[in-house]
């Protein structure tokens, strides 16, 4: 039979085993330690963050405010989905789409990344003016293809800056966990 590597250890070990005897008290010193450890004042209590629910409050009234600028439509304008029902079906798919990438963000963003997601509603706000110009440019071109195709660059500009807003949000949570793993020590 094959000698186990369990036994080999053993063999050449031999004599080096510690066996020192602790101290009498050791036991009562670590059952001390233990309770100390276990008492109410000493535990550390899961605290939320003050700042965790006003970001999700905050980016929830920034999501309705864009979507409300979005959604709010003039009397004197046309909208994508008013050219026809292949039209529609891209911009609800457009606007779907949006709205899950403003969710994405809402899920990760913490405050050190709050410039960054109001940078790209600053942006997507910019964006959603032109838009507001080019539904009236819509009605004065009578559906002009140009005029189309404008609306649709204009929706897949507002997904790319949320797309990359997060990623770079994710490239400063990878950063600063780097960092930090970088600072812990066993």
């Amino acid at each position: 039979m094959k000698e186990d590597n369990i036994d080999k250890l053993f063999k050449n070990l031999g004599n080096n085993f510690d066996i020192e005897i602790p101290d009498s008290n050791h036991a009562q010193r670590f059952l001390d330690k233990l309770n100390q450890t276990s008492s109410p004042s000493s535990r550390s209590v899961f605290k939320i963050p003050f700042w965790k629910p006003l970001i999700g409050i905050a980016a929830s009234i920034v999501l309705l405010t864009v979507l409300a600028i979005g959604i709010k439509q003039t009397n004197n304008s046309r909208e994508l989905a008013d050219v026809s029902p292949e039209m529609a079906n891209t911009q609800n798919y457009f606007t779907s789409t949006i709205i899950e990438e403003f969710v994405k963000i809402q899920e990760i963003s913490t405050p050190e990344v709050q410039s960054i997601v109001n940078d790209a509603i600053k942006q997507i706000e910019i964006l959603e003016d032109n838009y507001n110009g080019l539904k009236n440019d819509l009605i004065n071109s009578d559906n002009d293809s140009r005029v189309i195709h404008a609306m649709i660059n204009n929706f897949q500009n507002r997904i790319d800056i949320l797309k990359k807003t997060l990623e770079e949000i994710k490239n400063v949570q990878q950063l600063k966990h780097a960092s930090n793993e970088t600072h812990i020590t066993i």
